[in-house]
């Protein structure tokens, strides 16, 4: 579970609408299609924009704490997540991530971490990537819809997609919306250490032409630990020339995985 635990650090950013902002709420009879063409379907709504400048709001709770907070991200598609989280107008944390490394400090306890994905994956016992990450903000399949066999089928006014042979430490399903052809819901599923990762992608917008999330509800368990972000969308604006600066504040001490 330290694998979702790191995804939703992660994703407390995220992104959404300002220009050209239509909402996508349109509700269809659907069809029943195979695997191969929900697949195909939805891989031709990938995300087909240079950049992402965003502010939204995140609402984080978990067994202990609860807390919510304005967030920017900045994503150099296939390059750089860039994450600032402020409380009250302060930075309380700022993370960096690029296809082989990491960023990351956080004020309240003034720790930072600098190191590769593959540091993370020994650590975490498992694979975790940059593509994964990225495609979860983006309303796109964390796993590679070709790397594998699919069965398709009508499940909830969608097309739940589910790996023909499913992986020996967890579930994947997929619900992919009969419309637009995005993600309605992803989720990971452990039963027997009872453990789920939900990403429910409750609302879309079409902006400029691309069908984008609006607002993103996680829910993670593990046992008897719960960890649940919900992220609401203020401003996205597509194609903007954006930076990423990223300086770990003096005095900081390193947090070695």
């Amino acid at each position: 579970m330290k694998f979702f635990r790191l995804i939703l650090i992660a994703l407390f950013v995220f992104t959404s609408c300002k220009t050209n902002r239509v909402a996508v709420e349109k509700s269809i009879a659907v069809k029943s299609l195979s695997a191969r063409k929900v697949s195909n379907k939805h891989i031709e709504q990938s995300f087909d924009k240079n950049t992402i400048d965003a502010r939204l709001k995140v609402a984080y709770k978990d067994n202990h704490n609860k807390q919510k907070l304005s967030v920017k991200l900045r994503i150099d598609k296939d390059k750089i997540i860039w994450l600032n989280a402020t409380y009250v107008g302060v930075i309380v944390a700022r993370a960096k991530i690029t296809p082989t490394t990491v960023w990351y400090y956080e004020k309240m306890n003034k720790t930072y971490f600098k190191g590769s994905f593959e540091a993370l994956r020994n650590f975490l016992g498992t694979d975790v990537n940059f593509s994964q990450l990225q495609n979860m903000l983006l309303g796109q399949a964390i796993f590679d819809l070709k790397a594998q066999r699919y069965k398709s089928y009508v499940d909830n006014q969608a097309h739940l997609l589910l790996p023909a042979k499913q992986k020996a430490l967890f579930d994947i399903l997929f619900w992919i919306n009969p419309t637009h052809f995005k993600l309605n819901k992803q989720e990971l599923k452990n039963s027997q250490n009872n453990q789920t990762l939900m990403v429910d992608y409750k609302k879309y917008s079409t902006i400029d032409g691309e069908v984008f999330p609006k607002k993103i509800e996680i829910r993670a368990k593990e046992r008897e630990k719960y960890t649940n972000i919900d992220i609401e969308y203020k401003s996205v604006v597509f194609n903007k020339n954006i930076s990423t600066p990223f300086r770990v504040p003096r005095g900081y001490k390193q947090v070695v995985f």
